[in-house]
């Protein structure tokens, strides 16, 4: 029976030792960590560059360039049924006149070479332009504004997601702070626990129990911290803002 409580007593400080092995390293690292708190610009220099930077909100901008540009070219499209004529014509004439005289007739004949030149206005009237014109440049109008209500629905979309991205990052970075003073606290009850333990105060039992909290608390602590860094590489990927 001694043998045997030996044997457990045994287990029973190793399972210790291992526990507060992975309760020290987790509170040493917690140590490293100088400061949580982030340098997070303003809100709104945040959406600037957001919208800035956003390529799909810059493409519909462009969209919009182009159907301006499209509703200029219908409203000049009258101007094809509109120009200037201008031939040359170059080469001999031959001119002839016949002079009647009584009973008599002359004919008289003569040649030149000369250059002619001859320039004209000309209006085409087509019935289909007409008519078509008008609805066309509406068309264009329309488009232009379905590309503008687009362009601001884009912004509301990018501000929203800033907004969402910011608030979460500022709740990541105030997990984290309470995280690390539960840690710090945790730390405390350790070192008091293992002095305990160690004047004989407390049984094994109870100073298990209390490495197993501190290793909980430790855990937690490490997941705040990846849920904070998490938060602010998607707040920088999508801003383009670099948050230190």
């Amino acid at each position: 029976m001694k043998q045997i409580f030996k044997i457990s007593k045994v287990l029973l400080t190793f399972l210790l030792t291992a526990k507060l092995a992975f309760a020290q390293d987790s509170i040493v690292d917690a140590n490293q960590t100088e400061s949580f708190k982030l340098l997070i610009p303003e809100l709104e220099v945040l959406i600037d560059s957001a919208l800035a930077n956003n390529g799909m909100l810059g493409y519909r901008k462009d969209e919009i360039e182009v159907k301006k540009a499209n509703l200029k070219s219908k409203r000049r499209n009258w101007t094809r049924n509109f120009g200037i004529q201008a031939d040359t014509r170059y080469g001999n004439f031959n001119n002839f006149s016949n002079n009647v005289s009584g009973n008599d007739v002359v004919t008289l004949a003569s040649a030149t070479t000369q250059t002619n030149y001859g320039v004209g206005l000309y209006l085409k009237i087509p019935v289909f332009d007409i008519f078509n014109r008008k609805s066309e440049i509406k068309q264009a109008k329309t488009e232009i504004s379905q590309a503008e209500n687009l362009v601001k629905f884009q912004e509301y979309e990018i501000r929203e997601t800033v907004i969402r991205f910011y608030e979460d990052l500022i709740l990541k970075e105030q997990l984290l702070e309470i995280q690390a003073i539960n840690l710090s606290d945790a730390k405390v009850n350790m070192e008091m626990a293992k002095k305990e333990f160690t004047n004989g105060q407390i049984e094994i039992y109870e100073y298990i129990r209390i490495s197993d909290i501190t290793a909980g608390v430790a855990t937690e602590f490490e997941k705040a911290k990846s849920n904070l860094l998490l938060a602010k590489k998607l707040l920088e990927n999508y801003t383009g803002i670099q948050i230190n």
